[in-house]
């Protein structure tokens, strides 16, 4: 029961974060938070629509915190299919995350 609460605790530990990074991303902030958004230089940032992106990436993480949910529901219930159905949904968000950020220009501002 003890092994049970431990592990909760410690997905919830991530869970947290996230959640806290959707908010952040969700009202538009936080660009500088965005892996190689945040390496480019103010020039190349000015091409985006900043707040688009940001709102999308808080979508994501509110997405990942949702397929997490899944694996303290394994834990809870003692049912690995729910684990697995989390990580396919985990997988799967990221997969479309960096397909989707990356192509069709769709974050840039028209000109």
């Amino acid at each position: 029961m003890e092994d049970k609460i431990v592990l909760i605790i410690i997905i919830a530990s991530c869970i947290v974060p996230l959640a806290i990074f959707g908010i952040v991303f969700i009202k538009g902030r936080g660009s500088s938070l965005i892996a190689g958004f945040n390496t480019k230089s103010t020039e190349e940032q000015n091409e985006y629509d900043i707040v688009a992106l940001c709102k999308f990436m808080g979508k994501m993480m509110f997405s990942l915190c949702f397929s997490m949910l899944f694996w303290v529901l394994s834990v809870a219930y003692e049912l690995d299919w729910l684990f697995a159905l989390g990580l396919v949904l985990f997988i799967g968000i990221i997969v479309f995350t960096i397909y989707y950020v990356n192509t069709g220009n769709r974050f840039r501002n028209k000109k």
